[in-house]
């Protein structure tokens, strides 16, 4: 009968893969009749054709980006839906059939919450929910929870073993985080659907399903909220490219594509910072100080001279006096624009009054000098050589990455807008000048710009004309869209990209990453327990609405300017104004890990949030001494070697100090199969340094020199805590010569 139920499931799945290369070849035909299309040069009718191809080009690449997976549940339910169907299959997308009859239902859409929410207490009008597991596009195994105890009697009802959570956790690890759609649970899917609006933190220790949660809700909310969200996007922020790299495939996977990634070091268009500063480095320049250092940096750039300034204009002399230029300053700074915008101002200013006082000089001697010359004396004058330089030296037009090298590179000048600072504190930025910018200098430069303005203002005065006319465009697009009744055959946003005259169209995301003045609909900030308070303000400035969702883990908290307290982050930013979540179900980590880990961390004196691991496995947590460095050295390969022999992902983190040494006795024992830091993600064995393993997972983990970890980092605990918490499977700790097992173990 189970055989029976397989082959029926794999009959059902089959149709549906058909289904969707049918659709796939229709969109294509279609795509190839419109790209045919003659419709001659009415401008009008080209951009209509385009935006149709656009629309076909979108559904095909939605439809190719499904891959494996298609389907991966079912509901049995109490009441037939209005087709007369019991049976409710939940998937990466919908479709449906040639007559508009449900086939598969998105597992984002309300009719679905059953299927992560249901439990024998609750069954939210189901009867069973199917698991179904595929290899490719076929069917593997299904498995069932039952529901109503009646079904059990029923014939065709089967009732497998291990739940389908547990089985998706005891598989084996790989390079990219596991598709986990149909393993969320009841706790885990009422953080995804909460409300848009407002700031919601979630709060979990390791294993809880942070990161899951965190990709789900950015897809749930991008089709719920379709048409907020279409055109602004959703930002997803992780701690590192690595992390990145780790998540990049989850969120096609589940059916969307329309979200921006992003690392801690890429906030700032053109620059990809990958270096961290040493730890007191970081922590100044990401304390909330900088904010006012950068403002008075800016201000002081602003210099009224202490004496006139002679000027040569085509023979004539003029003096530039020192009143003339501070009145210009002030009447520039009463507008309230950014500095270089401001700058602009004032330039019209001085020239405005030396353009008066050149006429009045040129009259006196007696030439005739009427309204129309005016602009031709102005002219000259704002083309005099000794003009420009007067002008630059008193308001000097600046770039964010010129300042902020300024700073670095100035000692003298830092220490006149620092009188109150140590030279020991200063000395912590300097820095030589065509240095590469490092993660923590990202927050600054955005600062910095937030300031300055634009660089070149005409510029932005196109770059907001062309926003504003955007705006109007999508406004014009959805009540087209409306009026012809083709809602979900075409979006506002393709209708707009047919109507622009560019060669090259650019997506949300890409205009997102170009444009640093760019808002978003929601932001979702992973690891957010690492940023400091100048990178929050970055991503305060990219979320005008306010719209959140923070997820981390305090005890983790690893670096010299993070946070240990939700409170004490983020109640100078927003208040009173944020709710939060717990995520208490640890589906990751086996028990006797969790419970390892937690006495450690207690001992450590960092604040946990007690979990519940609902798994365990037959490996106890082992903590091994050594008896001397090369013994270490060789004891962590021969531990390596026995754990990747058992299958699986295998991670050796150790100090820094130590990843040099390691590196040469893991590659004699691996050879191409171990990878250092990222490259170690593709490989099944990885040697990475406890910040490279933030928000990662192996099926085994060993630990060398807990000790070490800990003396390195400047919250070593924390540290020690994020490498105890990343196997799914084994954790043993090697101890390096004299070195006592962690208090607590």
């Amino acid at each position: 009968m189970a055989d029976e139920e397989l082959a029926r499931e794999r009959d059902y799945v089959a149709g549906l893969y058909a289904r969707l290369d049918q659709l796939r070849a229709e969109a294509e035909a279609e795509l190839t009749v419109v790209r045919r299309e003659n419709v001659g040069g009415n401008h009008q009718s080209r951009s209509e054709r385009d935006a149709f191809a656009r629309a076909y080009e979108d559904r095909i690449h939605q439809l190719r980006e499904v891959g494996e997976r298609l389907a991966f549940g079912r509901l049995e339910l109490i009441d037939p839906d209005d087709d007369g169907s019991r049976l409710r299959y939940i998937g990466r997308i919908g479709l449906r059939d040639e007559n508009l009859e449900p086939l598969l239902l998105d597992w984002r859409a309300p009719q679905a919450r059953a299927f992560y929410q249901a439990t024998a207490a609750t069954p939210l009008g189901a009867r069973a929910r199917r698991h179904l597991t595929t290899r490719g596009r076929e069917v593997v195994r299904i498995e069932d929870e039952v529901f109503d105890s009646a079904l059990l009697d029923e014939e065709g009802t089967q009732l497998q073993g291990e739940g389908a959570l547990l089985a998706a956790l005891s598989a084996q690890r790989t390079g990219q985080m596991h598709d986990i759609v149909s393993t969320i649970q009841a706790e885990q899917d009422r953080v995804i659907r909460s409300e848009l609006g407002g700031v919601l933190v979630v709060q979990g220790g390791p294993g809880t399903g942070k990161t899951a949660v965190a990709l789900h809700r950015a897809a749930y909310l991008l089709y719920t909220y379709r048409e907020r969200l279409g055109s602004s996007g959703v930002l997803v922020v992780g701690p590192s490219p690595a992390f990145l790299q780790y998540i990049n495939a989850v969120l096609p996977s589940l059916g969307e594509t329309g979200v921006v990634l992003s690392s801690l070091g890429q906030l700032y268009p053109g620059v990809d910072a990958l270096d961290e500063d040493a730890p007191a480095v970081a922590a100044l320049k990401g304390s909330a100080e900088m904010a006012a250092l950068v403002r008075r940096a800016v201000r002081s750039r602003q210099r009224v001279p202490e004496e006139a300034i002679p000027l040569e204009i085509n023979g004539e002399k003029l003096l530039l006096e020192p009143a003339l230029i501070a009145e210009a300053m002030a009447k520039a700074r009463e507008s309230g624009k950014p500095y270089n915008e401001g700058r602009v101002q004032f330039v019209k200013n001085v020239l405005a009054q030396l353009t008066r006082q050149l006429a009045e000089q040129l009259r006196r001697r007696g030439s005739t000098v009427d309204d129309s010359d005016l602009a031709y004396l102005r002219e000259d004058i704002r083309t005099a050589y000794d003009v420009r330089v007067a002008l630059n030296t008193a308001w000097l037009p600046l770039t964010p990455e010129k300042l902020v090298e300024d700073l670095y590179a100035r000692p003298q000048w830092l220490a006149t807008i620092t009188g109150h600072w140590s030279k020991a504190k200063r000395e912590l930025l300097r820095r030589e000048r065509g240095s590469a910018f490092t993660v923590s200098d990202v927050p600054l430069l955005d600062e910095a710009a937030e300031l300055l303005g634009e660089y070149d203002p005409g510029n932005a005065a196109a770059r907001r004309a062309e926003k504003a006319q955007r705006k109007r465009d999508l406004e014009n697009a959805k009540n087209a869209i409306r009026n012809m009744d083709v809602a979900g055959m075409v979006s506002a946003e393709a209708v707009v990209a047919g109507f622009e005259e560019s060669t090259v169209r650019l997506t949300t995301a890409e205009r997102a990453a170009s444009d640093r003045t760019w808002t978003y609909g929601h932001i979702v900030v992973d690891e957010a327990q690492e940023l400091s308070p100048m990178q929050w303000r970055v991503l305060l400035r990219k979320s005008p609405l306010r719209s959140f969702t923070i997820v981390g883990d305090v005890a983790q908290a690893s670096s010299a300017a993070s946070s240990t307290s939700w409170s004490s982050t983020l109640q100078p930013l927003i208040g009173e104004n944020w709710r939060l979540e717990e995520l208490t179900v640890n589906y990751r980590t086996p028990s006797q890990i969790v419970d390892a880990a937690e006495r450690v961390a207690h001992a450590s004196g960092l604040t946990v949030t007690r979990s519940r691991s609902v798994r365990t496995t037959e490996w106890p947590v082992t903590a091994r001494p050594s008896v001397s460095e090369a013994s270490l050295l060789a004891d962590a390969a021969a531990e390596a070697s026995e754990m990747a022999a058992a299958g699986g992902t295998v991670a050796v983190i150790a100090p820094v100090s130590l990843i040099p040494s390691l590196t040469p006795v893991l590659t004699d024992a691996f050879g191409s199969a171990v990878g250092v830091g990222v490259a170690g993600l593709s490989r099944s064995v990885a040697l990475l340094e406890p910040a490279e393993a933030k928000g990662l997972e192996f099926d085994s983990v060993v630990v060398v020199s807990p000790a070490g970890i800990v003396a390195e980092n400047t919250r070593g605990a924390s540290a020690l805590y994020v490498a105890m918490t990343r196997p799914t499977q084994r954790l043993t700790l090697l101890l390096a010569p004299g070195e006592e097992p962690p208090v607590g173990l």
